[in-house]
Parts: C-alpha cells; structure tokens; sequence
C-alpha cells in the first residue's frame, strides 16, 4: 500500500481534553478513504489536523514522507486541500470570485495572476458543472449547487490530497449522489487521494475503498468495507444492532439496522389502541 499522509503517536484535544491518544494511521494514496464513527469520536478533529489546521498535543503529521509541521501553510496548501463542514462565503461573492481563492496558494510577489491560474479556474468550473453559474452570487445557489462551488474552489488548489468533512452536510439524497459521484470520478479518472469523513455508512461503504472505523479516540478497524463492516464493529462503534447484506446494484457491503418500524402497535405511547 502506497502511503501519502501519516499519523505518528498523535495527541489531539480540546480544553485540556484529549480528543484522538496517540494515533498510528497510514492513508491509502489514490484510494478514497472515508473516516466513520459516532458523534464525536474524533472524526472531523482528526482531519482538521491532517489539513495542518490543528496543532497536535504530540505526535505528528506526515505528507509524502515530510513532517507538514516543518514546512510552510502555504506549501502544505499546494499538496493538499481541506473542505470543512458547512463553509460560507462572504454575501454576494460569485461562484467565479469563490472559485479563484483556491489558486491563493500559488500567488506571491513574483507570481501573480497566470494562464495556469486562469485554466485551473476553469477546468474546475467545468468539472463541477458549474461553468454557467460562475456569475451567480454562492448564496442564491440551492445546497447541492453551493456545494459543487465549494468543491470546485478546492479542486483549483491543484493539489492530489482533497480531505472533506461532511460534504454531504444538509442535502437531500439525491444531491449526496450527485457530490459523491463527483468526487468518486475525481478519484478514478484524475487519481486523487480523496479523504472524507461521511456518516451515513452505506454510502461510505459503496464510495469508500477504505474505512477507517473511529472509536473513543482510537482506530477501532480499518480496511476494504467487505472486510470490516460487520454488525458487530456497528455495535462496537454506533451502539446500533444490524444485518449487513449485499447492496443489491453494487454487491458492497449495505447495512440494515434492526428497530422497531412497523413492528410497534398503533398507539403504543398513549395506550388507548383500539
């Protein structure tokens, strides 16, 4: 397995809590990686850190065999790029103007505004199929348009790591397909090491070709989602009784979760069943 970022005994927390103990993880280059777990595990702080946007208690984060913490924000920012959860933009910014700070990274004194700027602009635009919404306002976008711009700004970095938290965040089904199709393409046409933190796992487990299973701060399992996701890791991780079968169009790994449904009898809570 080719290796792109790293984790070595990495501390990470909050307030004097800590949030991630002394974590060893190897990230898959050019696979789609999806990070899963229950509400605050450790998930999203664990990216934020391997976006260099969280300075670890200890330990340290390793891209293409250097330590980000001893090389520039802006250097780091050419070689990979972070997503965060829920982003938003200054009222009345264009897709195009929203677009164009992804190349900020590639500016300096001696480097202005060039025609690579220009075409990376564009390709992203036109990957995304945004290109006929670059004079929009992000704001007057509906949420699976907003986050196509989004995502689009982050492709016109250029970098080969794209790390996103939630990018499926508030929108309907249809538009979560629409965003992980997007960037399920990226991965296999462009062979972009793409890195996501996604909660529902059926959907992680047909996009992802490898998951890393959070639990109390710790990698409970990582690997193929054949070969990991049981209903005893859904147990272990979310607390969630289930039967794991086939997903019937893709053959990977699906998740039904056992309840009540309609096993429950008409008016149960009230007690006046008639």
């Amino acid at each position: 397995m080719t290796t792109g970022l790293q984790t070595r005994d990495l501390t990470l927390g909050y307030s004097g809590e800590p949030v991630i103990r002394e974590l060893n993880l190897s990230i898959p280059k050019g696979k789609v990686t999806v990070f899963v777990g229950s509400n605050g595990c450790g998930k999203s702080t664990l990216l934020r850190s391997l976006a260099r946007l969280l300075k670890p208690w200890d330990g340290s984060v390793w891209l293409n065999g250097k330590d980000i913490a001893r090389q520039s924000t802006k250097k780091t920012a050419r070689e990979l790029a972070i997503l965060p959860q829920g982003p938003v933009a200054p009222e009345g910014l264009t897709v195009l103007q929203l677009v164009k700070q992804g190349r900020y990274p590639h500016q300096s004194w001696l480097q202005q505004w060039s025609a690579e700027d220009e075409s990376m602009v564009q390709w992203a635009l036109e990957v995304t199929q945004m290109t006929s919404y670059s004079e929009r306002s992000v704001d007057s976008l509906s949420g699976g348009q907003r986050q196509r711009a989004w995502i689009a700004m982050t492709l016109a970095q250029g970098t080969d790591t794209l790390l996103l938290d939630e990018p499926t965040t508030y929108l309907d089904l249809t538009h979560q397909i629409e965003v992980l199709d997007l960037l399920f393409t990226l991965n296999r046409v462009e062979r972009r090491t793409v890195i996501m933190v996604l909660h529902d796992l059926n959907l992680a487990a047909r996009y992802g070709d490898h998951l890393v299973a959070v639990r109390q701060g710790q990698v409970y399992a990582q690997g193929a989602p054949e070969n990991i996701l049981t209903p005893e890791l859904a147990r272990e991780v979310f607390g969630l009784e289930c039967q794991i079968i086939p997903d019937p169009l893709f053959g990977t790994p699906m998740l039904v979760p056992q309840g009540q449904g309609r096993l429950l009898p008409p008016n149960t809570l009230t007690g006046t069943g008639d």
